[in-house]
């Protein structure tokens, strides 16, 4: 039998640089019938601009979808906490997937 993932599951690939990630200290959401769009953004106090970082632009599906897992991670995060959880950022070893459990996008 062959190693393929099952119909539900997806491969997902990550960059070196994209792996790095981006920092951001604000977001603005805005939205039309058929888009939202959240920009994330770097303020440096005092600066008189703040750049956007990054874009991105959802279906309000999807927008529902990350909402749910936004909500569901940081349920667990607060769980983590009142039972005494590290903070620490350098330990993986329980890292929740950023778009939930696979199948979900």
């Amino acid at each position: 039998m062959e190693n393929s993932p099952t119909s539900n599951e997806i491969q997902v690939e990550i960059t070196d640089d994209i792996a790095q990630g981006t920092y951001a200290n604000l977001a603005i959401i805005a939205h039309s019938s058929s888009e939202f769009i959240l920009d994330f953004i770097q303020i440096v106090p005092g600066a008189p601009k703040a750049k956007v970082k990054s874009r991105i632009i959802l279906t309000p599906d999807n927008a529902q979808r990350l909402l749910y897992a936004l909500q569901e991670n940081i349920r667990k995060f607060e769980e983590q906490q009142q039972n005494g959880g590290s903070t620490n950022t350098d330990a993986f070893s329980n890292l929740i997937p950023p778009i939930g459990t696979p199948g979900q996008a």
